[in-house]
This record gives structure tokens, C-alpha cells and sequence, in this order.
């Protein structure tokens, strides 16, 4: 597997677990990036097709561009019987932990402004650390600094005006308990499953879950989803089977908090979408408030490889 001319098959083996791993953390930058452009996407493809749809058929794509790869890899060849069971059911509770954090938060956002949705949904990035305490995680100053860091640019980045709750905000703060759940899934996962049929598996799962929701909510015709194809193939192909897959990979070598934070600056790559290919303005909170996101992970990532 080859992105931007990185082999990551070859570094893989040769990472070590720790909170500072530079070919994880790469993993993790470029995980962010493909994520913040999708929301560009996303908002293409929900011209056309409902929200349920278009997760349903993008997952589904994602879990299906994974196959060949894994077939290649022998898969069936490095594992026994009883490995296989453990990555369904690890592949079943991963997908239905990731079908409800994207549930509740489309949900939310019907009641709720773009912008608090991203700063609510940011909040994972002190939940995670705040689960891992409950089993038995070490997280240190230098992580909770730069969590917090890293929220207060998130609060800059997507809040102009008054912060006050609404109907849809207690969803957004519901599913972002999933999400940092996820992270923290994932992270106990990747020890012993292999990355990527967990990864497929996980996305046929939340694909199948998404599309039996949109049979009873939605409507869905070959028609729209032809108009959706192209942000249809980049939500599939990139957001879930390559960005998806990379956050599995990267999380067997960088601890979670840390994780938490670098993924949350998939925010701060949609602002740049929304500028560069939407042409959406970019005042000056915004760009400070990319900056004291950046600072965050900049604390945590030198700091720590000091030390």
C-alpha cells in the first residue's frame, strides 16, 4: 500500500509503540487531511442523495476496495479458525459503535449550526483520555495540555457567535462519546486483530447498518446515486478505505490521547476545503484558531519526543 509514494507495508514493521512515532503520526496527519476534504465531498454528494445513503454506499465501497489487499496478503494463510471468529466480533462491535457515533450526529445536526456540531463533536478529544483513565491508561500533563490546547482552537475555529445549546446539541455531545469510543476500541483492537480485515469488516458493518436506515428514512434511486458518484468514490475509496484503514494501522504504534488530537484537525482541513474549493471565507478567528490547534499537537509531539 502506497500513499504519496510511502510504501507503508514497509514501515509497519519496523514502528514501536509509543506516544511519539513518526511513521504513525504521518499516517495520522494524512488520515486528518482525507477526512477534513471529505466533508467537501459530503456536502457534493448530499445534494443528491440522504445522509443514510450516501454513509450506506460509501462504507460499503470502502469495506470492497480493502478485499483485494487482503487477499494478496494471504490473509487466510497467517491466521487460524479462531482468529477469524475474533475478528467478527471485534469487526461487528467496531462498525456498530461507528454507525452510531455518525447516527446521532447527522441527527444533531438537523437542530444544530455546522459549526457547533464540529466544536461539540471536538469534545473527543478529552473524552478519550478521560475513558482511558477509567482503564488504566496512563495520561500525563503534557497530553491533557495539549488536548485542552487543542479544544480551545477548536472552539475559535468553528464558533463566531454566542455559544448556546439547542435541541440537536446533546446528540452532537452523545456521538462524540462514540467517536472517542471508537478510538479507544480501536486501540484495543489493533493489538490483537489484524488491521486490515478488522478495518473491512468494521465498514461493512456501519455500510450495512447505514443502508437498512435509509430503506425506512430515505429515498433511493439509481439515478441520484449516479449524480453522487464522484463524491460517492472519493467518501469510499479515500475517507473510509484509505483514511479509515490508516487510523487502524497507526493507532498499534501512537497512544490514543495523542491519536485524539491529531484526528481532531480533520477540522481544520475542512475549513481549508470549504476555502480553497468552496469558496467559503476564512476570517482571522478561524486561522487563530487554527493555529492553537496546531500548537497543541506541536506541545504533545516535540515535547514528547524529548522525552
Amino acid at each position: 500500500m502506497q500513499i504519496l509514494g510511502v510504501n507503508l507495508l514497509t514501515i509497519i514493521p519496523v514502528m514501536q509503540k509509543g506516544v511519539y512515532n513518526r511513521g504513525a503520526i504521518l499516517m495520522l496527519w494524512l488520515t486528518a487531511a482525507i477526512w477534513g476534504f471529505a466533508f467537501v465531498a459530503q456536502r457534493a454528494g448530499m445534494e443528491f442523495i440522504g445522509p443514510f445513503t450516501f454513509n450506506g454506499i460509501r462504507f460499503l465501497l470502502g469495506s470492497a476496495s480493502l478485499l483485494p489487499l487482503i487477499f494478496w496478503m494471504k490473509y487466510r494463510q497467517k491466521n487460524s479458525s479462531a482468529k477469524k471468529k475474533n475478528i467478527l466480533k471485534g469487526g461487528l462491535l467496531a462498525g456498530l459503535v461507528l454507525f452510531i457515533g455518525a447516527s446521532l450526529q447527522q441527527a444533531g445536526m438537523v437542530y444544530t449550526t455546522a459549526g457547533k456540531a464540529g466544536f461539540i463533536t471536538g469534545f473527543y478529544v478529552i473524552l478519550v483520555p478521560l475513558i482511558g483513565i477509567f482503564i488504566g491508561q496512563r495520561i500525563t500533563r503534557l497530553l491533557w495540555m495539549g488536548a485542552c490546547i487543542a479544544l480551545a482552537g477548536l472552539y475559535f475555529l468553528t464558533i463566531n457567535g454566542p455559544f448556546e445549546l439547542q435541541k440537536g446539541d446533546l446528540l452532537i455531545l452523545l456521538s462524540a462519546f462514540f467517536w472517542a469510543m471508537h478510538v479507544q476500541l480501536i486501540n484495543k483492537l489493533v493489538d490483537t486483530h489484524s488491521a486490515l480485515p478488522l478495518s473491512a469488516f468494521q465498514f461493512a458493518i456501519c455500510g450495512i447498518l447505514s443502508l437498512a436506515t435509509a430503506s425506512v428514512f430515505e429515498t433511493i434511486t439509481p439515478e441520484t446515486i449516479y449524480q453522487a458518484a464522484w463524491p460517492l468514490l472519493y467518501g469510499g475509496l479515500l475517507s473510509v478505505g484509505i483514511a479509515y484503514t490508516l487510523q487502524v494501522v497507526a493507532q498499534q504504534y501512537v497512544h490514543p490521547a495523542y491519536a485524539s488530537i491529531i484526528l481532531s484537525f480533520e477540522t481544520v482541513f475542512a475549513v481549508l476545503g470549504g476555502w480553497l474549493l468552496l469558496h467559503e471565507v476564512l476570517t482571522m478567528r478561524n486561522l487563530a484558531g487554527c493555529l492553537l490547534m496546531l500548537a497543541g499537537i506541536v506541545i504533545v509531539q516535540v515535547w514528547g519526543s524529548k522525552r
